[in-house]
């Protein structure tokens, strides 16, 4: 296998992660609210910095990939 197939395959995971990461932490967000609306505050927080989380590593992965794509 080539190099740069590798650095792409990785760096479609970088992507694909944390879209499953998203689509799984709004899906659980939506039914916990439509089980208690009250407590919307506690769980959009919790929502917000786990995308951040989520976000950040997913930027951190890609800035590798394309460090490791300019060493050729």
């Amino acid at each position: 296998m080539s190099r740069n197939i590798a650095l792409v395959i990785i760096f479609g995971l970088c992507v694909l992660g944390p879209c499953a990461v998203f689509a799984t932490g709004s899906f659980a967000s939506i039914s916990a609210l439509g089980r208690n609306p009250s407590s919307a505050p506690k769980i959009f927080t919790a929502l917000i910095i786990g995308l951040v989380f989520a976000q950040s590593l997913a930027i951190i992965a890609m800035l590798i990939v394309f460090q490791l794509f300019g060493s050729v």
